[in-house]
């Protein structure tokens, strides 16, 4: 559990900031996650979500080709991303069917945010590739972020810290009873 505390001192002058301390995110920071080459199967965590349970894997809504997953890091609470099944990098390698049920899950995911947590506005993209900032590049998925005025604040920009006001199975069971086909 996060902890804030006062702040230290070195060589007996306080430096004046809190700390807000989050040991659980060392394992993402440390690189504790797929490389660009990782392959299909239980190296990919895009690959290993869907065989899990729904609560487990954090899975909102699984479609015929692609899925709706929380994000196990996300920038804001209900952050949301559309994943095919089929383990694909990029977006011209989805089939016209996965590129339409995508598409579509994406309208879906803003749909229930809005239900759910009323936010003012969204940030939707994908990056393609570790060198455009993909974390898991070797399996495609869009990110669909809620945006609120004043959620962005001097944590992640200074303190590369994001916190967050609500648990991931919280946020998902809201998204789950917003959402609609």
């Amino acid at each position: 559990m996060a902890e804030v505390e006062d702040a230290g001192d070195f060589a007996g002058v306080p430096d004046g900031f809190q700390r807000l301390w989050t040991p659980h995110r060392m394992a993402y920071i440390l690189g504790d996650r797929p490389s660009e080459d990782a392959g299909a199967g239980t190296d990919c965590p895009f690959c290993a979500a869907p065989d899990k349970d729904d609560g487990e894997g954090l899975i909102v809504h699984r479609g015929t080709t692609c899925y709706v997953v929380l994000n196990l890091f996300p920038y804001n609470p209900g952050h949301l991303l559309v994943c095919p099944y089929r383990h694909v990098p990029l977006y011209t390698d989805l089939t016209p069917e996965e590129t339409a049920e995508f598409a579509e899950l994406t309208q879906h995911a803003i749909g229930a945010l809005r239900r759910a947590t009323e936010p003012g506005g969204f940030n939707i993209g994908m990056n393609q590739g570790e060198v455009a900032g993909a974390g898991v590049a070797a399996h495609l998925h869009q990110h669909v972020v809620p945006r609120w005025a004043g959620d962005m604040n001097f944590l992640p920009v200074i303190g590369q810290t994001k916190a967050l006001p609500t648990l991931l199975e919280d946020t998902r069971q809201a998204l789950l009873a917003a959402w609609t086909p």
